[in-house]
């Protein structure tokens, strides 16, 4: 089988500190890369798992809304309401207070 060189640039630290894992593990480091490249073939992708930071998105939040309204519609007892019963309940609240209806 031919073989090929590589050459990758790294932090001298972040080396350091993959060497000193890698050491305790028994292994060198083309060692590991090596394991990490069978490993993505075999998996057929990165051979880790790779997840976002925790991190609040809009959507989200949006989503996260949407299911609490819907609780406390269902608490109310208004979740089954109609289009137009939930716009008589608006024109009926408005009506109730002129100076609010006319603040939208």
């Amino acid at each position: 089988m031919a073989t090929t060189i590589m050459q990758v640039r790294i932090d001298d630290e972040l080396k350091a500190q993959a060497s000193e894992v890698f050491e305790q593990l028994g292994l060198d480091i083309p060692t590991a890369i090596r394991m990490f490249m069978r490993r993505a073939v075999l998996v057929n992708g990165i051979p880790f798992s790779m997840t976002l930071p925790e991190k609040e998105y809009r959507s989200d939040i949006a989503v996260r809304a949407m299911h609490s309204m819907g609780e406390t519609a269902k608490r109310n007892g208004t979740s089954e309401m109609t289009l137009e019963e939930i716009n008589a309940e608006i024109d009926a609240v408005r009506a109730e207070s002129p100076a609010r209806g006319s603040q939208a």
